[in-house]
């Protein structure tokens, strides 16, 4: 059975969003650690960039905590997993990866939010979605890659 029959809970939607939550703490450590180890002149901007997308995922994870809190939940405190590498290009892949992943699952969490009549919180998501979106097309550009088609989560 998909999931797209099984009906969603609050209860679910609050452990999806708590793991939404460990992956915005995540790209927060990321994006803090890989602006300031990023190295050579090519890479200068592209770590300002990175530190201005660190500021970004920390409202996105505020945003976030504060959406489990009001649907009854104790927001997480664990961040997923950060790789690290000494290669410039290993990291911005890293991110493009860990931003894919999110666009997918923000995607997702709206369809949720409003299946279950939560229209303030779809509306928080989508313009988080917004952010995330950008910092796919930067990271991208920095790759020199065209932007990938994150989908839908299944």
């Amino acid at each position: 059975m998909s999931n797209e029959a099984t009906p969603i809970t609050r209860e679910k939607l609050i452990d999806l969003l708590n793991e939404d939550l460990s992956r915005e703490y995540q790209a927060v450590i990321a994006y803090v650690n890989y602006s300031a180890v990023l190295k050579g002149a090519a890479y200068m901007n592209i770590a300002a960039e990175l530190a201005v997308h660190a500021t970004e995922e920390l409202d996105h994870a505020l945003k976030i905590a504060n959406q489990v809190d009001y649907l009854g939940g104790m927001p997480s405190v664990t961040p997923k997993l950060v790789k690290t590498s000494e290669k410039a290009e290993d990291m911005l892949r890293f991110d493009l990866e860990n931003e894919i992943e999110t666009i997918r699952n923000y995607r997702r969490r709206v369809k949720q939010a409003d299946e279950l009549g939560e229209f303030a919180l779809s509306e928080t998501i989508r313009e988080i979605l917004l952010e995330e979106q950008d910092h796919l097309v930067s990271l991208a550009t920095a790759l020199n890659e065209d932007t990938p088609n994150p989908g839908m989560a299944d």
